[in-house]
């Protein structure tokens, strides 16, 4: 019996897309569409939305009455299969600091149906299944999430931040596992990130979101006219710093002094320069928010 071939176009389709939580707008209108084999980054200020949108394409937070379909199904009546969520919640959960082993801890999430992928994934993170969760450090304990997370093979991976604790090789070697599955298996990525160093030739798409909206969206195979023009500039200043990042930062700040000029009293984050809203504190407190029966293991 031959498999049969999906009946979508977009991977990822999202249409006019509007959330609140009781007051002002949080997500304004949002379009996304990306097809399978995609790796888009959200770029975007603190409390431009990102965390919130990733949250609710994971079905992890709910609303109605807007088109929101995932590998072609609704993602809250349908609830899709192969969509995995990795926030930096995780890390709150205590039990990812109690006396367990990190082999328990993969045995109890199915890693002897996927051997192979357990021992590329503890390859690539660099990850000793001896370790013991309480005794090790932040950077490892987000690797062995990332391990645990991407077990199960997935369709669709959005991730919120999550790389922020990983060295600089951990962090390449994983960003290029990820590129092989979406090249191998037409796997689909969304990725919110701060940190763009090493990412020119990582994504297929780069979306801008800013107050709740997507700005700007672009296919970085298309005549991409900003990334261009910084690329240029780097060539007559002979700069080797990547214009993909470059051009991240350009945005940031025009987001930052758009915000300043608009009077908002939003207490400003002392790491990262930027306003600090609500919704950062929901990111860090979801049990306090209506997230208290979301299982993390998943």
């Amino acid at each position: 019996m031959s498999e049969e071939l999906p009946t979508y176009e977009y991977t990822i389709d999202v249409q006019h897309l509007n959330f609140d939580y009781g007051g002002p707008l949080i997500l304004n209108d949002i379009n996304l569409s990306l097809k399978a084999g995609s790796r888009c980054i959200l770029v975007g200020a603190n409390g431009a939305g990102k965390t919130s949108l990733l949250r609710i394409l994971g079905g992890k937070r709910m609303i109605s009455g807007t088109h929101i379909n995932i590998l072609g199904k609704n993602v809250f009546k349908d609830a899709p299969k192969g969509v995995t969520y990795l926030g930096t919640e995780w890390a709150n959960n205590p039990v990812v600091r109690s006396d367990l082993s990190v082999g328990y801890l993969l045995y109890s999430m199915g890693s002897t149906r996927w051997p192979e992928r357990a021992r590329r994934l503890l390859e690539v993170l660099d990850v000793d299944t001896n370790w013991h969760m309480h005794q090790i450090s932040d950077g490892q304990r987000r690797r062995v999430q990332l391990v645990m997370g991407l077990l199960h093979p997935w369709n669709v991976l959005l991730i919120d931040e999550v790389t922020v604790d990983l060295d600089v090789l951990a962090r390449s070697d994983f960003l290029a596992f990820l590129k092989e599955e979406t090249e191998t298996r037409g796997a689909t990525i969304v990725y919110a990130t701060h940190i763009f160093d090493g990412l020119g030739q990582w994504p297929t798409h780069i979306a801008h979101m800013s107050e709740g909206r997507i700005t700007e969206m672009h296919a970085m195979d298309d005549h991409f006219v900003a990334l261009e023009r910084v690329k240029k500039d780097n060539q007559q200043r002979h700069s080797l710093d990547s214009p993909l990042m470059e051009l991240c930062y350009e945005w940031l700040r025009q987001d930052r002094a758009r915000i300043r000029m608009s009077g908002d009293k939003k207490p400003i984050d002392p790491e990262t320069g930027l306003p600090h809203s609500k919704w950062d504190e929901l990111g860090a407190n979801m049990k306090d928010y209506g997230d208290k029966y979301y299982n993390y293991w998943k």
